[in-house]
């Protein structure tokens, strides 16, 4: 990572290393959800592409809110990240590692992170120039034992583990220093979402800092 939001990025990681998912279909619960873990402390946040109206969702917190870093998740093909970047993604994040969305969002200078759970997946996201990649999914990819063994090899990689992410493994992961933030989407519930109790996502994305802030010293 190397330009301007990559620096952006890093500074906001090494305050809140936590990156929240939001699944919605209706931009206005997103923007409700987006200004409830900003409230707690999360302003780096990931809309994910699994609804029909991902793209508004994240489009209305961008234009909504202040001061969110907002990415597009769940991006498949270079059109998903042409259409995400046309609506003002800030960094995207893949499921997996495909060259052609990894050149595509280098070229455009945009943070991107790709899925990786093997070594080999981590040596071609290197050759292409990557030096963070997500891991995923962390818990079934072997969680921190094979953190540590990725990170052994790749001295020069970062990772950012989500899938299977939760408060009572945030620390463990959060106290690698190769792991540059978590996502996870237990920040968002949908039961939470779905009674409107905004207050418990803010609750959530609080303790979510504390435990960070507790893993990082």
């Amino acid at each position: 990572m190397t330009n301007d939001m990559s620096q952006i990025l890093t500074t906001k990681f090494a305050a809140a290393p936590v990156v929240p998912l939001i699944e919605a279909d209706d931009p206005t619960v997103a923007v409700q959800t987006a200004r409830a873990l900003q409230a707690g402390g999360l302003d780096v946040i990931e809309v994910v592409l699994r609804t029909d109206a991902a793209l508004e969702c994240m489009e209305a917190i961008i234009a909504e809110t202040d001061d969110i870093v907002v990415g597009a998740g769940t991006i498949l093909t270079v059109d998903d990240a042409q259409k995400a970047v046309s609506r003002g993604a800030q960094f995207i994040v893949c499921p997996g590692l495909v060259d052609a969305v990894v050149n595509f969002c280098l070229e455009k200078g945009l943070p991107v992170f790709p899925g990786t759970m093997t070594p080999g997946e981590v040596q071609q996201a290197h050759c292409l120039g990557l030096d963070t990649v997500k891991f995923f999914p962390a818990k079934l990819a072997g969680g921190v034992p094979m953190l540590k063994a990725l990170s052994s090899v790749f001295r020069n990689m970062r990772f950012m583990p989500t899938g299977g992410v939760s408060a009572d493994n945030l620390g463990e992961f959060l106290a690698l220093s190769s792991v540059v933030a978590c996502g996870g989407s237990w920040l968002t519930p949908k039961e939470a979402i779905a009674a409107g109790d905004y207050h418990a996502i803010t609750n959530l994305a609080r303790e979510a800092v504390r435990l960070a802030s507790a893993a990082r010293l």
